[in-house]
């Protein structure tokens, strides 16, 4: 069976649709041309693992912390992301023998045949946006082929799932956001938005939208995932739902108050790692560091993984599921703790008696569908 998977792994296309790996890449002295340790210095990913976990690509994300909703703020947000951007494009350029720029599905797939790691790239947070639609023009003329709409806190888009409501869903701006991606070909990612948010989404949305990094509700009680009836209204509307291993939204954590209470200090004191230096922001992740030492948490596995996988198999079908790790932004579970150990979702699929095709579909098929299916629609736009 072993034998069979890897034969598999090795034969389907493999997309990761989330990992936050850019925010080590901006980090002074991190090469990932070089073997990190996950253990050592909890880096999830980089190109040397790539290759051993058989991960042919993913989406690199350009995350921005929400921060005030102010012009200053979405100036500072917008530089902030600019940045990240320039970096990641030139570490591709950098690797160009190993890692090659992906625009399109298409781009993937010749990637792919030359032997190359496939880099596609999102935007984590529409925060950056601000409220300056013009802003989304110049993304995707970066390379950005989706963004998530919003983070854990409310943005000038919509509200968050782990925020209160101010829109009851999008706003106004928000609205022209969706259409203005629609006719980029942009896809629309709803992970982390509330649930008004999405079925405002999928009510104003011409292309099918994507989930990058969410888990289903049914199995773990959690509002960044997704309930069975999103993930129908999901399906219909022809979008795909990429299966997070971020171990707290795949299985409900124990209580650990004192744990908490630690983490919640900390928060406070650095102000919710907003606007930080970056000296205060090397100091929050030591002491983030050191609690995870103190207070070890009980990971989520691969089989809680696949868990997932089947319930949203059941309830939205085979054509509607994907994996979007959340590597080096908190993702990872016992038996794929970094990207070298992706293989092991895989054979666990075929445990479970999933046949290649539906492998296929899952590692990579279902989300490169997806992304042509919104390049599709804004042709057609263009063409009216």
């Amino acid at each position: 069976m072993e034998k069979k998977a890897k034969k598999i792994h090795s034969q389907v296309l493999t997309i990761d649709s989330h990992n936050d790996t850019p925010m080590r890449i901006v980090r002074p002295g991190f090469d990932w041309n070089d073997r990190h340790d996950a253990k050592s210095d909890r880096s999830r990913v980089d190109l040397v693992r790539m290759e051993e976990g058989g991960l042919d690509g993913a989406f690199f994300a350009v995350f921005v912390g929400q921060g005030p909703r102010t012009p200053e703020g979405n100036e500072e947000a917008k530089q902030k992301a600019l940045t990240v951007f320039d970096t990641l494009l030139h570490a591709i350029s950098r690797s160009h023998e190993r890692i090659g720029l992906a625009l399109t599905p298409a781009d993937a797939y010749r990637l792919e045949k030359e032997g190359k790691r496939i880099a596609f790239i999102g935007v984590e947070n529409g925060y950056p946006v601000g409220r300056d639609l013009t802003m989304l023009q110049t993304l995707y003329d970066r390379g950005a082929r989706y963004i998530t709409l919003v983070h854990t806190r409310n943005n000038d888009i919509c509200d968050s799932s782990t925020d209160t409501l101010v829109f009851g869903g999008l706003s106004n701006f928000g609205s022209e956001v969706v259409t203005e991606m629609n006719r980029l070909g942009m896809m629309i990612d709803v992970s982390h938005a509330s649930d008004s948010s999405f079925y405002d989404i999928l009510r104003i949305s011409r292309s099918p939208i994507l989930a990058s990094h969410s888990c289903a509700r049914a199995l773990c009680d959690n509002p960044r995932n997704l309930n069975d009836d999103e993930l129908r209204a999901l399906a219909a509307n022809g979008g795909v739902i990429q299966m997070c291993i971020l171990s707290d939204y795949v299985k409900t954590p124990q209580p650990n108050p004192e744990r908490d209470s630690a983490r919640a200090a900390l928060r406070v004191k650095f102000r919710n790692f907003d606007n930080l230096s970056d000296e205060e922001m090397k100091q929050a992740r030591k002491e983030w560091y050191g609690l995870e030492d103190k207070f070890p948490r009980e990971l989520a596995t691969v089989s809680d993984v696949v868990d997932h996988i089947d319930h949203i198999v059941e309830v939205a079908g085979i054509d509607h599921v994907g994996i979007g790790t959340d590597f080096d932004g908190g993702g990872g579970v016992s038996g794929c703790y970094d990207v070298s150990e992706m293989g092991n979702i895989t054979l666990e699929l075929v445990r479970r008696g999933y046949k290649k095709e539906d492998i296929r579909k899952i590692w990579g098929g279902n989300l490169m569908r997806v992304m042509n299916e919104n390049i599709r629609v804004a042709t057609g736009l263009a063409q009216n």
